[in-house]
């Protein structure tokens, strides 16, 4: 059993709803994440049920510059979940924080697991390391991103299993490629929370492209009981698919997202961008076997869940998450 764990991220979207599911088994945690709780809305939200738990310490660090020796100090498994997210923003200048919180982060935190005799880190990796693909991706396959964020994720991937592949190192990985995640706290860039927030205001949702793209869903609950079964795994070092079961097209997810909220999603189109696939769709053969994963939460339902959410947000709570 994990006695005491750190989940990198932790007041993110993904990181804190693993926190409140660590917590609720009786589980140690710390905290990291570079956004300061009482400065950062969303921050603050997302780790609300957290703070004040007496498992529950929160820590302000950066993976990139900050020391971590003592933050890892005497943890079972390190989650590193903190990332630099989004395709399109990834091209350009801003790959620098890119490059510092993804792929330099990653290899700093993962030495000073290394000095702590940490025994597992469980990585949060991406469908994007994939790049274009016209069936279900297999961990196997090659790897072709064709993002800047992409690279950076596969590149941080590649760092969690040299470390793992050391003779001399105590330290385990898994690899987790994610494919878009959804459910409450999502981030407002996101297509299901973009969409669902147009429903609700009447302001049209940007779709890039003719809405044919597809996209495998995948709810928020699935991919916490897949992150959690990870930690467990009995392999020196792997990597796996963690994904919904099915991939809709962006006309699709429109539709559903208007049956669920009962309104018109008014939409306007705008080019293809850089980086964008054509499709995702994962392969779970593989998380089948080695996490015991299939996912519970198809689209229709994960989506409502989102959406009682969103509109049971206060005025200030909704303004941060759509801001």
């Amino acid at each position: 059993m994990m006695a005491r764990v750190l989940v990198s991220g932790a007041a993110g979207f993904i990181g804190s709803h693993l926190v409140d599911a660590l917590l609720s088994r009786g589980v140690e945690v710390v905290g990291l994440d570079r956004r300061r709780l009482g400065e950062h809305a969303i921050a603050d939200e997302n780790l609300a049920a957290a703070i004040g738990n007496p498992l529950f310490t929160p820590l302000r660090r950066d993976l990139s510059t900050d020391q971590l020796d003592d933050a890892v100090d005497g943890c079972d498994t390190v989650f590193h979940l903190a990332a630099r997210p989004g395709v399109r923003p990834s091209w350009g200048a801003e790959f620098v924080d890119y490059a510092q919180a993804n792929v330099l982060g990653t290899h700093r935190l993962l030495d000073a697991c290394a000095r702590s005799g940490v025994r597992r880190v469980v990585y949060a990796s991406s469908s994007s390391v994939y790049g274009p693909a016209n069936r279900p991706s297999h961990e196997d396959d090659p790897t072709c991103p064709v993002s800047p964020y992409g690279v950076s994720k596969l590149a941080a991937e590649h760092l969690c299993l040299a470390h793992a592949r050391r003779p001399d190192s105590r330290l385990t990985a898994v690899a987790l490629r994610y494919f878009t995640v959804y459910g409450p706290r999502q981030r407002p860039d996101m297509a299901i929370g973009r969409l669902l927030f147009a429903a609700y205001t009447g302001f049209p949702v940007t779709i890039f492209g003719d809405g044919s793209q597809r996209r495998e869903f995948t709810y928020i609950g699935d991919v916490v009981a897949a992150t959690l079964a990870a930690a467990y795994v009995d392999a020196r070092y792997a990597v796996v698919n963690v994904g919904g079961g099915a991939s809709v097209s962006m006309r699709g997810a429109i539709e559903e997202a208007s049956k669920v909220t009962g309104r018109h999603i008014p939409v306007q189109a705008a080019d293809a961008q850089p980086g964008d696939v054509p499709s995702t769709s994962a392969d779970l053969t593989r998380a089948g076997r080695l996490l015991g994963y299939w996912p519970t939460v198809g689209l229709h339902e994960g989506m409502a869940r989102q959406s009682a959410w969103l509109v049971n947000l206060s005025r200030d709570r909704l303004a941060a998450f759509t801001s």
